[in-house]
């Protein structure tokens, strides 16, 4: 029977064990709180705790908690995986983890990766977690070089319980300046935009616009922060990016400039038709 090691059994981690367990996968897990564990044990989702002892045997292990955590824990587990596991951190930003982690691999003789599932929802614990998380979502993985093409075809396989529609391969670099965009900004948008004070008052003028825009304002505080600090170069280029946009539209209104605004409006269109497709 195959087995994964899961650390961090929130949402991330919590969603990989039950993708796996419903696999047939035998599912080792380490928690900083016992009590989640024991509720995931209790639940039938994870078979054990995860430990020195035992991570050596491990097909896959999943390291899915907060970055600095992340470094902290690989560093703790390194002298005890063996040649065995593949190594993953999922983590929401790369360059920091896999500057700290790739060097620690190479010194003790096992393979590490890092990885970025590209699914999740607003909410946060295991108790959000749910095994189809990850089904028809992409996967991004960082690996310590592009030439070994059996690793790659390896850990594809050893994903698959996970249910990811594509895996892809990029750098720590450019993974972190298109997350910048693609999720970062979204969250920090949103988390804004619901400042305002007319926020209290929307109840009755609300449909999807406002909850399409505003899902993502309902996040993990602590975890976000370390994510936009660590990412913080390439996410301050997007919050100026968006600034500057903003600031077009704001512009044309005062003005009463309704040739301006209007293509403005005609250019944001035609850049989601082109980026997205009608």
């Amino acid at each position: 029977m195959s087995r994964v090691g899961i650390v961090g059994l929130g949402l991330i981690g919590g969603s990989f064990a039950k993708a796996y367990h419903a696999a047939g996968w035998e599912v080792l897990a380490k928690n900083r709180s016992k009590s989640v564990l024991d509720y995931a044990c209790l639940c039938g989702d994870v078979d054990g705790e995860l430990t020195e002892e035992n991570v050596s045997s491990c097909d896959l292990v999943l390291v899915t908690i907060y970055p600095e955590a992340a470094i902290q824990s690989i560093r703790e587990l390194a002298p005890y995986f063996g040649e065995k596991p593949i190594v993953i951190d999922c983590c929401g930003t790369k360059r920091v983890v896999c500057e700290a982690c790739f060097p620690i691999a190479e010194e003790y003789g096992f393979i590490y990766l890092g990885g970025h599932p590209m699914a999740g929802t607003q909410y946060s614990g295991y108790k959000y977690a749910r095994a189809n998380l990850y089904k028809n979502a992409p996967m991004v993985i960082v690996p310590p070089n592009f030439d070994d093409i059996f690793l790659l075809e390896k850990v594809k396989h050893l994903l698959e319980p996970a249910g990811f529609s594509r895996v892809s391969v990029t750098t720590a670099d450019r993974h972190d300046e298109m997350i910048a965009f693609t999720s970062q900004l979204a969250h920090i948008v949103s988390n804004a935009y619901v400042k305002s004070p007319t926020a209290r008052l929307h109840h009755g003028f609300s449909a999807g616009s406002y909850k399409d825009l505003t899902r993502v304002a309902w996040l993990n505080a602590p975890m976000w922060s370390e994510l936009f600090l660590e990412n913080r170069d390439c996410l301050i280029r997007e919050v100026d990016t968006i600034i500057a946009n903003l600031t077009a539209y704001r512009d044309a209104m005062e003005n009463e400039d309704g040739e301006t605004l209007t293509a403005l409006l005609a250019e944001g269109k035609r850049i989601k038709e082109e980026v997205d497709g009608r």
